[in-house]
């Protein structure tokens, strides 16, 4: 595989986390994501169910995991399904998991094929009261295609109506908020990576190159390094696209005397990373590039303040857009008599700063996790401000991934470079 899984153990303590939380004479059941189609017969590069990953390690389709602890044949109590392979499989697909490399994967001791899931859990379900099924839940989620998670619930609660059914989303999003050793050796390798990837770009950025070819730049390191790619569409906005917050097409073509926008991070074992840089084309800010870039960077290292052990995201995120609101006044952007006339529900500073400065970040680049309880020591977050103009066409946002600890934190990419005198100095070295 391209990279290095973790320890069987790590999926093992998770499995427990879950056990512990279940309800007396409980099952729980996690699907696999389903390979989607494209047109005529092409599909989507697959991508795993990541509650199911978080759970057993298995990066293969058509997979389903049963943990039903109370199940008195301690042999049943946790059952991993896999796609039975064959020859015909193995020539037109590639290798697809033994039942022995499943349980060195996963630490589960219980293989069966798929096609003995629903005997066995006609068993299981016949000595369960409450049935933990699991749905996308997160709070921005908009799902338009039945996933396969939607199409278990509609059979499982018709064959079995009488059961209690119970929402294993919450529970899942309380485990992975908060990150184990292990997990933060992925996101380190991803961000790694990522670094990688903006200093390969630094050696090429010159006016004249297109967008797109920044794009394979970033894309040729990370493949190269192990990683699918990118962990999500890339950004790579010049000039004014990079006021575009969600600017992918990537066409356009870099100009003399602009700035470029790119936000891209590297995906390693299915954990993510989150950056994005702003730079000169030629090399060089102009003085007023430099003030607006000095301006953000001092509203992020204000960040690093105040997201900590205790704050609520609303709460961090309100305090945030008065530290911007003081920057936006200090670059002449705002006036006192703009944050006098504001409407309370739509912020003066927010027509230069218009998105949050943080989000989780783990195994879903936007992962899970709450936004309304207190922040906890272990949880990763992005620490992303930035400032728009459109009207000077300048679009500059910085963004470091960070670990929360119990007094300070950890900068996943604090080894990647953002002070604007490194970046000048880098790019007038290339090699």
């Amino acid at each position: 595989m391209r990279y290095q899984p973790i320890d069987a153990s790590f999926y093992i303590k998770n499995r427990a986390k879950l056990v512990e939380k279940l309800a007396p004479n409980s099952i729980a059941v996690f699907q696999s994501n389903d390979v989607l189609p494209t047109n005529a017969d092409g599909t989507m590069k697959f991508r795993q169910n990541n509650d199911l990953f978080y759970l057993s390690g298995i990066d293969q389709e058509e997979t389903v995991l049963v943990i039903c602890p109370d199940f008195p044949k301690a042999d049943m109590r946790e059952i991993l399904f896999i796609r039975k392979t064959d020859e015909h499989i193995a020539v037109w697909e590639g290798h697809k998991l033994t039942q022995e490399e499943a349980t060195e994967r996963s630490g589960i001791q219980k293989v069966n094929w798929l096609e003995d899931f629903d005997a066995v859990f006609s068993t299981l379900m016949a000595l369960s009261e409450n049935v933990y099924l699991n749905t996308n839940e997160h709070l921005r989620a908009a799902v338009q295609v039945e996933t396969r998670d939607a199409r278990f619930i509609q059979t499982c609660k018709k064959r079995y109506p009488l059961h209690t059914y119970k929402r294993a989303a919450p529970l899942m999003h309380t485990f992975r908020a908060i990150k184990e050793p292990e997990e933060l050796a992925q996101i380190q390798k991803a961000c790694d990576i990522t670094n990688d990837g903006f200093k390969r770009i630094l050696n090429v950025v010159k006016p004249g190159i297109k967008e797109y070819e920044l794009e394979a730049e970033f894309l040729h390191e990370f493949v190269r390094q192990g990683s699918r790619g990118f962990a999500y569409e890339p950004i790579i906005a010049s000039g004014g696209n990079a006021c575009v917050l969600h600017y992918v097409q990537n066409n356009q073509t870099c100009q003399d005397g602009d700035l470029i926008l790119f936000d891209v991070g590297a995906e390693y074992g299915n954990y993510n990373a989150d950056m994005t840089r702003t730079i000169p084309v030629n090399g060089k800010f102009t003085k007023r590039q430099r003030e607006v870039y000095e301006g953000v960077l001092r509203v992020m290292r204000t960040a690093y303040t105040i997201l900590k052990p205790g704050v609520t995201i609303q709460e961090y995120h309100k305090e945030m857009g008065l530290v911007m609101q003081s920057e936006l006044m200090s670059l002449g952007l705002l006036t006192q008599s703009d944050i006098d006339s504001e409407d309370k529900d739509k912020p003066a500073y927010k027509k230069y700063f218009m998105h949050g400065t943080s989000h989780h970040l783990g195994l879903d680049v936007h992962d899970v996790g709450t936004m309304y309880e207190p922040i906890h020591a272990g949880m990763v977050f992005t620490v992303e401000p930035g400032i728009y103009i459109p009207e000077e066409g300048i679009g500059i946002r910085l963004e470091n991934n960070i670990v929360i600890q119990e007094n300070g934190f950890l900068d996943l990419m604090g080894h990647i470079p953002i002070n604007p005198d490194e970046i000048e100095e880098l790019m007038s070295n290339k090699q």
